[in-house]
């Protein structure tokens, strides 16, 4: 998996990136209207029920902008909240705050509805074994904070990029030439550049489950877009020999049934591709 240093590497980069595309050559609105040594607060009001994410994050883009501002937390991450809850002020130079305001507002309303989702997710397996994870299927810049937002909300992350874990899909198996084909390969590759990476293999049918346990060093079975009944005969071929991944048509309809399988792992890109933002709004403090 991706190391903190790595992980905390990309926040400094979305947020350079975001301000840098947000405020250009300057918050001309501002400097326009606002005094360069005008004091202000703000808060962060919550307009929609949901799970709290994004706060630590907010903290880390305020802090780039301006130093000298101060954030009083009230509501920490991963909190429920509800329509009128102030989760944080804000206190600094009237004009560093408004040149945060957009990304912070942004950036949170996104987490926020990612963990929103995936506390969701958590709740309809909550007694089974399975656990939520995402997938890569996360919006361009900004992976590093949808993914910690799957986190806020109880879920967990999967690999981060397509240089911290193995996975053998569809296209790679059948560009290599068949399952053990691109098993074997695998591993010879990952002997020759002294990587140590853990192997997923998707499976497409039965025939494919059975192939692939034929195989050694293969750490999970990605069963994907199998029937309920499939999954169920998946998971007593594989027994325990490695872990079980469902995948595909995973929504709030389907997936209490595929943790019944027995599934150890249930991965679901809508976490953090079908998600409407949740509503938040940086208000001043008169």
């Amino acid at each position: 998996m991706i190391s903190k240093e790595q992980f905390d590497k990309e926040l400094e980069l979305i947020i350079e990136n975001a301000i840098r595309e947000d405020v250009g050559d300057g918050d001309h609105s501002s400097l326009a209207c606002i005094p360069a040594d005008a004091m202000g607060k703000a808060k962060l009001l919550v307009k929609e029920d949901g799970i709290l994410a994004g706060v630590e994050f907010a903290k880390m883009i305020f802090n780039y902008v301006d130093s000298d501002m101060e954030v009083e937390v009230l509501i920490e991450d991963g909190t429920p909240v509800k329509y009128g809850d102030i989760a944080f002020y804000v206190t600094g130079k009237s004009q560093s705050i408004l040149k945060a305001e957009r990304v912070v507002l942004n950036s949170m309303q996104r987490m926020s509805a990612i963990a929103t989702k995936t506390s969701e997710f958590m709740k309809l397996v909550e007694g089974t074994k399975a656990k939520i994870l995402d997938t890569r299927k996360t919006t361009p810049g900004i992976r590093a904070i949808e993914k910690w937002a799957v986190k806020i909300g109880g879920g967990e992350n999967h690999r981060f990029a397509l240089y911290d874990m193995i996975m053998l899909k569809d296209n790679h198996i059948d560009f290599a030439g068949g399952i053990t084909q691109a098993i074997n390969k695998t591993k010879q590759y990952l002997k020759d550049e002294n990587k140590d990476l853990k192997i997923i293999v998707e499976a497409r049918d039965l025939n494919e489950i059975a192939e692939i346990l034929a195989n050694d060093g293969v750490y999970q079975i990605l069963i994907d877009n199998f029937n309920f009944e499939d999954t169920k005969k998946a998971v007593a071929m594989i027994n325990g020999k490695c872990f079980a991944e469902s995948s595909g048509n995973i929504n709030e309809k389907t997936i209490r049934e595929y943790a019944n399988c027995g599934v150890d792992f249930i991965s679901s890109g809508a976490l953090t591709h079908s998600v409407y933002n949740m509503d938040l709004s940086l208000k001043a403090v008169l």
